[in-house]
């Protein structure tokens, strides 16, 4: 089989984010599976990213296309090409519609623009996949689309990520009895882009909430984005420069080391289409603590679900852990072995079945 890939995410980590990382992931492991992907990206840059990915969108209806069995277009980007002669599928990673909600200024106006052609986008495919049911509710409330998009959850390859963590050498945190500060630092691991819906604030302040409680924490966070002038101001103010350690541009090897010598994750988002840094720390053996929105109860099966944007019951739930390591190794454990069922060429073959199924449908003709 020969697929068409196209999208405008910028195909790196630190600008791509979990996109990149979910849709050159799926593609690994379809090659691995025999199907050939054709990639189509932009060639050129622009400083204002909405223009750029315009700008692609449009001349993809003067590009010559080679012949495959289907054409993948992820979120927005696809949306000029015509329905034939080959099948389109809209793979939605992330509802720009939904996300938006959460912008103000010009950022949001932006995305306002990408809504709309993610919109078109949707209406103008065969079929539609998402990752998760919440995304496919927003697809349908936000977009207005009739047909029922396909659930195909993210993918983590397990092999990879645990070859990566091979040859470190070994960590564990001594057990901590309840009222003990001496067993070196308890670590909480923060992983995203500086969005305001990622909610990084919660987490500083149930952090300084923290303090007095666990006087050996640390916060690790890692990331950067147009938050974090925002976000270090607010580290300031609450006096956490000892606690909180901001961590940007690291490598995937460096990134797998935060994981394993991490406590645990935590994550306050309340706007997630899936969220691949979940898999990460379930993963990596990580317990999990973070906010009960969007599609994270549908990914975090196994952790502690707090109310969104309270940092209050944040706090309390961090402290709950790290007061209680049997808690930590049990929750741990389920996480371990929940996310079997996201590994890559499980999840391939999902995508797969489902082209195939698209393909065999008269309708799609």
């Amino acid at each position: 089989m020969r697929l068409r890939f196209i999208t405008s995410t910028p195909l790196n980590v630190p600008q791509g984010s979990g996109t990149y990382i979910g849709i050159t992931a799926l593609a690994n492991a379809l090659q691995n599976l025999g199907v050939e992907i054709d990639w189509l990206t932009p060639h050129f840059t622009l400083p204002i990213y909405t223009a750029q990915r315009l700008l692609f969108n449009r001349n993809l209806k003067f590009r010559r296309l080679i012949p495959c069995d289907a054409t993948i277009g992820f979120d927005m980007d696809g949306y000029t090409l015509p329905r034939k002669p080959s099948l389109h599928i809209a793979s939605i990673k992330g509802v720009i519609a939904d996300e938006m909600r959460f912008e103000s200024g010009l950022t949001r106006a932006t995305m306002r623009i990408q809504a709309a052609c993610e919109r078109a986008h949707v209406h103008r495919a065969h079929a539609v996949i998402t990752t998760s049911q919440y995304s496919a509710q927003r697809i349908h409330s936000l977009y207005q689309l009739a047909k029922t998009p396909r659930i195909v959850p993210e993918l983590i390859d397990l092999n990879a990520w645990r070859n990566l963590s091979h040859g470190m050498p070994h960590f564990s945190q001594p057990l901590r009895e309840v009222g003990t500060t001496s067993a070196g630092p308890f670590t909480v691991l923060s992983v995203s882009r500086f969005y305001p819906r990622k909610r990084l604030d919660v987490l500083l302040r149930a952090a300084a909430r923290l303090r007095a409680r666990v006087p050996d924490l640390q916060v690790r966070i890692v990331g950067g984005g147009p938050e974090e002038s925002r976000l270090k101001r607010i580290c300031q103010e609450e006096r956490l420069e000892g606690t909180v350690k901001w961590l940007e541009n690291i490598s995937q090897q460096e990134l797998v080391r935060e994981y394993k010598h991490c406590d645990l994750f935590c994550l306050p988002s309340v706007q997630e289409g899936f969220g691949i840094v979940f898999l990460e720390a379930m993963a990596s053996g990580k317990p999990i603590v973070a906010a009960h929105a969007a599609a994270i109860p549908e990914v975090v099966q196994h952790g502690l679900l707090v109310e969104p944007d309270n940092d209050e019951a944040l706090a309390a739930a961090l402290e709950r852990l790290y007061r209680d390591k049997s808690l930590r190794d049990s929750l741990a454990s389920a996480s371990a072995e929940f996310v079997q069922r996201f590994d890559a060429p499980l999840v391939a073959k999902q995508f797969l079945r489902v082209i195939e199924q698209e393909l065999s449908n008269p309708s799609n003709s």
